[in-house]
């Protein structure tokens, strides 16, 4: 029933039965006498209304618009708008006017008075009712194509941010694991127990990237566990040779969620571009303060001569990639300062709105017996 009602825009017919009936209750003035008048003669001249203003709305919605308005003949469609308007108010006049008259058995000037004429009829009530149907029918129509066009529009959006994402982190991900085995590789000639270890650690890190950080957003405190992974991990592929100072200050932010690898770009940046040299002092140092939905990150290292512009510039794909996330998962709450120097480079990342996690049912207690 539903689908035929649908298919034949039969949900037309009470919507225009209403309108009519509104529309001469406006009129009148008076329920009452509107009421009475239907319970008449006169409920002729409401059909004659209802059937023609409903007519002209539906020929113009499915007829006229998709072969004119929508295939940008304008000036044809215009025209045919105020040809409908025109036979739709004539054809109300015979139908409610002389109707009503013939239905009583009198002539047109006895019904409705003396000066009553086809023009004058035509000109008085006909034309501006189906003028305000017509218009309040494309009104309708046009809002819904609006409606319609602004809901698929957002889901395109959505649909390409989500894929974008999906991207991003996926170009990521093969670029943490070759940076990782590499490191592996370069363990097991020098020295085979560390190498070991750092497999250990490896294989936390693998798990969480398979089955841990497959959503947009993850609780921060995994992300912390997993980048304090991370920095044992190069820790012990450094072998002491880069002193790490990582000091986290959060309070409770089991309920907070963040983008997944966000923090650990910075920190793998860090690694990668801190200085080498035997006549330096070659440091990391990682500063987290969460308070609330603010977070502050702050990670430096001492730079290696001559690579700072290489640095600033995101000469790897890392943090050309983070940049990119931060813009897709936290518009305009965000900031990233980067600041780099003959000795030193510094990245600051600021979040002002962390997102919270959805609450988890609670699991109900079975009664002991």
């Amino acid at each position: 029933m539903k689908s035929v009602i649908l298919r034949y825009k039969l949900y037309h017919l009470p919507f225009w039965l209403v309108y009519g009936y509104l529309w001469w209750v406006v009129s009148s003035r008076s329920f009452y006498s509107v009421n009475q008048a239907l319970l008449s003669v006169y409920a002729v001249k409401f059909t004659g209304y209802w059937i023609w203003e409903t007519a002209a709305v539906c020929f113009n919605l499915y007829f006229l618009m998709p072969r004119l308005l929508e295939r940008n003949r304008v000036t044809a469609y215009v025209l045919s708008v105020v040809a409908t308007i025109i036979v739709s108010a004539a054809l109300i006049v015979p139908t409610a006017y002389y109707g009503t008259a013939w239905t009583r058995g009198l002539t047109l000037h006895q019904q409705w008075g003396d000066e009553a004429t086809f023009w004058s009829l035509f000109m008085a009530n006909p034309l501006p009712a189906v003028t305000a149907a017509m218009t309040l029918g494309m009104a309708i129509h046009l809002a819904r194509q609006w409606y319609q066009t602004r809901q698929r529009a957002q889901a395109l959006e959505k649909e390409k941010l989500e894929t974008e994402l999906k991207f991003l982190r996926n170009q990521f991900n093969p670029h943490f694991l070759f940076n990782t085995i590499n490191s592996i590789f370069f363990l097991i000639h020098k020295n085979p127990d560390r190498a070991s270890a750092s497999l250990a650690k490896f294989s936390d890190l693998l798990r969480y990237q398979l089955y841990e950080c497959n959503d947009r957003e993850i609780p921060l405190s995994s992300e912390l566990a997993y980048l304090e992974n991370f920095v044992e991990l190069e820790k012990l592929r450094q072998n002491e040779n880069v002193t790490v100072d990582m000091h986290l200050r959060r309070q409770d932010g089991s309920s907070l969620a963040i983008a997944p690898f966000v923090l650990l770009t910075f920190v793998e940046n860090a690694f990668k571009h801190v200085s080498r040299g035997p006549e330096q002092q070659h440091w990391i140092d990682i500063q987290l303060d969460q308070a609330g939905p603010l977070l502050d990150f702050v990670v430096s290292n001492s730079a290696a001569p001559g690579t700072q512009r290489e640095v600033v510039h995101y000469g790897g794909i890392g943090l050309a990639n983070v940049r990119r996330r931060l813009d897709l998962m936290y518009p305009g709450n965000y900031d990233l300062f980067i600041h780099a120097s003959e000795e030193r480079f510094d990245v600051r990342l600021q979040l002002r709105q962390l997102s919270v996690l959805p609450a988890q049912p609670a699991t109900p207690q079975t009664a002991l017996p």
